[in-house]
């Protein structure tokens, strides 16, 4: 079977690098150690090469389709979906009183991780159940939470969240599915809702949607919508009767292919009922928890494609003859018979690129997951710090793997040449299912708003001084290693540079210009989010360059070499690119809002 992810690098970075074991120390996951989660790890590998990776191409050529008012899938999704149930893909976060194992974060995004790059069309399912679940457990009633999460968290019923509507996309505020009260308790809903990943198939016998929606005389805008918990059927007694949901279509998407996206109908014959979760008119508030989980989540996509589309690659840089290295003469030596392709300089290049993506990126990845189970453990000043780490590092993991997982994977193709082009090879597919990562759950230039608008403004800036502190406690570590402190002060560099972007950028908000300061807002994310990888390769680097001093052997010397190698490439070929943005971004001329005088675009 082709690799497709490496358990050795994910074990490295999740404890050597980011120290996961810490965790353990703390009440609410003292129950866990690291023998234990190996072995989950290795119960998740079992699965996903025996079952999701050898259906990934069957689940691309032979899609998710509409057909005769119902969803058809992969019909591997009726023995999948049960086991992920079983393995605890699910449960695994939840507490225990809920019917959870109280795993970190940190330890249940890895076994996802893992699965994902088996096969990227499978794991949404369990995680958008796992996060409409979460919301039932964290906000709904005592007798919402008995209905509905137990078979939830089993995966025997799905999980999905209905935001977008046709007129509305990405415009929360605009949305128009109502909810009118009735004399029962429950509301009738009615409305429409697009993009619905999961929204409808046959291999779970109910699925529980989690939807927006305004109660009639409710305000306009985001502070007059709620959030309901709208079953496909609704329970009734001990059975379970049709709740006028209409899966009214699909969307056929050019990746991700095996994952369903439905339209769905609510009340087309006025009899759809929902029950209100938590109060009205915090639905957007509540629903925002799921969607910083699924932007962890898309996050976590990025990464696991970049990482199996790498290893792709890779197998076939390694299998590949072609050509002749060249003679320090500058002339091919034809008596010599052909090279494979790895040999030669610029597949070396492209190479290193996709392997310091991917893997710079599953440190990211991991350290967002950290920040979020410190912040669940922690009390006082500590908590406070790592709810703004982790709000800072969102929309930067949603981001990065999904703009520069799309980098990575065309270089792959590029590796491949022509074969990279044709269907027989799994580049093409790959290189289409990374696609949608940067749309799902607000695009790039939704994320990069809320970093640049929201993220590094808030509380006067809290979160960019405690990245800072984090930074500088890498570069301080990295200097006490000659080989390291060239890097260490190209990132304190960085750093300096960062604050005068900042600077100059804020001041535009601070005299009310607010288009202005937030014209080139995805700039930011690229440059920000360049350094951040930065940051997280001298990690990398750090730990390997110690575990060689140390004479550690939990992996080979040619392991933690190649790392302190990929972390120069980075340097080297990635980091430059930031001063070219600061210039952009610090530019006095404007060129993209919207003047009085009318420009051909």
């Amino acid at each position: 079977m082709a690799k497709y992810m490496s358990m050795e690098h994910l074990r490295y970075v999740l404890f050597d690098v980011m120290e996961g074991e810490q965790l353990f120390k703390f009440e609410r996951f003292q129950d866990h150690d690291k023998d234990s989660m190996n072995i989950f790890f290795d119960s998740i590998k079992d699965f996903s090469d025996q079952e999701l990776y050898p259906c990934f191409r069957e689940m691309d050529e032979q899609p998710a389709h509409y057909d005769n008012g119902k969803i058809v899938v992969h019909p591997a999704l009726e023995k999948i979906l049960p086991q992920t149930g079983e393995l605890g893909l699910v449960a695994a976060p939840f507490d225990y009183e809920d019917g959870g194992l109280q795993m970190p974060l940190t330890f249940h995004t890895a076994a996802m991780f893992i699965a994902e790059a088996a096969n990227n069309n499978v794991p949404g399912y369990p995680g958008l159940t796992g996060g409409a679940a979460n919301l039932i457990a964290t906000f709904g009633s005592k007798v919402l939470k008995e209905q509905y999460v137990p078979n939830m968290l089993t995966q025997e019923w799905g999980g999905t969240m209905c935001l977008t509507e046709p007129q509305a996309g990405s415009s929360l505020s605009d949305i128009t599915t109502t909810a009118t009260p009735s004399e029962n308790g429950s509301y009738k809903i009615k409305g429409q809702k697009i993009f619905i990943s999961g929204g409808d198939h046959e291999y779970s016998s109910n699925i529980i949607h989690l939807v927006l929606a305004r109660i009639d005389g409710a305000p306009a805008g985001t502070k007059g919508i709620s959030l309901f918990v709208v079953p496909k059927k609704r329970i009734n007694g001990d059975t379970l009767e049709n709740n006028d949901v209409l899966t009214a279509g699909d969307f056929q998407k050019m990746g991700q292919r095996g994952y369903c996206t439905t339209h769905l109908v609510f009340g087309e014959n006025d009899d759809c009922q929902g029950w209100l979760l938590g109060e009205a008119n915090f639905g957007l508030k509540y629903m925002f928890q799921m969607m910083n989980g699924a932007r962890i989540a898309v996050g976590r996509s990025g990464v696991a494609i970049s990482t199996a589309a790498y290893y792709a690659s890779l197998q076939y840089a390694n299998e590949r003859p072609q050509g002749r290295r060249l003679t320090n003469t500058g002339q091919k030596d034809l008596s010599q018979g052909q090279t494979l392709i790895i040999n030669h300089p610029d597949v070396r290049r492209m190479l290193f690129l996709q392997k310091a993506v991917a893997e710079g990126s599953l440190a990211l990845m991991l350290q967002t997951a950290l920040y979020h189970d410190l912040h669940m453990v922690s009390e006082g000043a500590e908590k406070e710090k790592y709810y703004f780490l982790e709000e800072l590092l969102t929309p930067i993991l949603k981001t990065y793997p999904a703009e520069m997982g799309q980098t990575s994977v065309s270089n792959g193709l590029q590796i491949l040449g022509g074969y990279g082009f044709c269907s027989e090879f799994v580049l093409q597919q790959y290189h289409r299912d990374i696609r949608i990562m940067s749309l799902y759950e607000g695009t790039t230039g939704i994320q990069s708003l809320d970093l640049l608008g929201r993220k590094v403004t808030m509380k006067g800036g809290k979160a960019m001084m405690l990245i800072g502190q984090e930074m500088g406690a890498t570069i301080n570590e990295a200097n006490t290693y000659d080989e390291l402190k060239p890097y260490a002060k190209k990132l304190s560099e960085q750093m300096h540079l960062t604050t005068k972007v900042v600077g100059f950028l804020t001041g535009f908000a601070q005299k009310g210009e607010f288009e202005r300061f937030l014209s080139d807002a995805t700039l930011f994310m690229d440059f920000f989010g360049t350094i951040v990888l930065g940051w997280q390769w001298l990690k990398l680097a750090t730990a390997a360059k110690k575990a060689l001093v140390t004479g550690d052997k939990t992996q080979t010397e040619e392991f933690f070499e190649s790392q302190i190698h990929t972390m120069k490439f980075f340097f080297k070929y990635e980091i430059p690119k930031t001063a070219g943005l600061a210039q952009s971004m610090m530019d006095t001329e404007v060129l993209t809002l919207k003047e009085e005088k009318e420009l051909i675009l």
